[in-house]
């Protein structure tokens, strides 16, 4: 994986990621059973990424305009701690988490694929959208990754991180490692 050398600097120093859901973590669609219920389907290898993330050192949160259960319980499964749903104006959440954490903003990287993310995007030092983000965003930030929302751009951004911080390889020394030691 090629990094730019801007993009790499930026990735360098960030110390925690914040994430949007709907066009982030998900294909941006949502779908509801006949009963009214709210699906989502969540891309396996954006988890696995956010896992390996968080073992190097770099802890992640959410914000969202919308309230799900699911959200609630993807969170629970990767054990994502710092979690803000129903919050359209997503700017005082930032504000709160960022006071909460005692970081810079140039210690923040955030994915966002729409406009009602760009007054976190602009503030922050390593800002991302999907191949499939907004124009008006995709004009607006650091790095537009390779990937769609929902399948791919979450774990494109973990590995940008971790490798930009030389954490990347104690992952996969882990899982290349001989057993017949």
């Amino acid at each position: 994986m090629h990094i730019a050398p801007n993009i790499a600097a930026k990735a360098q120093k960030i110390k925690f990621l914040i994430l949007d859901v709907d066009g982030v973590l998900t294909d941006n669609r949502l779908y509801y059973s006949d009963s009214g219920e709210e699906l989502k389907a969540f891309y396996t290898r954006d988890g696995h990424g956010m896992v390996m993330l968080k073992k190097s050192g770099v802890d992640i949160g959410i914000i969202t305009g919308r309230t799900s259960k699911l959200v609630a319980k993807r969170c629970q499964d990767l054990k994502i701690n710092h979690l803000y749903m129903g919050v359209p104006d997503k700017l005082p959440s930032f504000l709160e988490l960022l006071a909460t954490l005692k970081l810079a903003p140039e210690q923040i990287a955030y994915i966002g694929d729409d406009i009602l993310d760009l007054p976190i995007l602009k503030r922050i030092g390593f800002s991302i959208t999907p191949a499939d983000g907004e124009a008006e965003v995709k004009s607006r930030v650091d790095y537009v990754s390779n990937y769609i929302g929902g399948q791919g751009v979450v774990r494109e951004v973990c590995e940008i991180i971790m490798r930009s911080q030389g954490t990347f390889q104690q992952h996969m020394d882990f899982y290349l490692r001989d057993l017949a030691e």
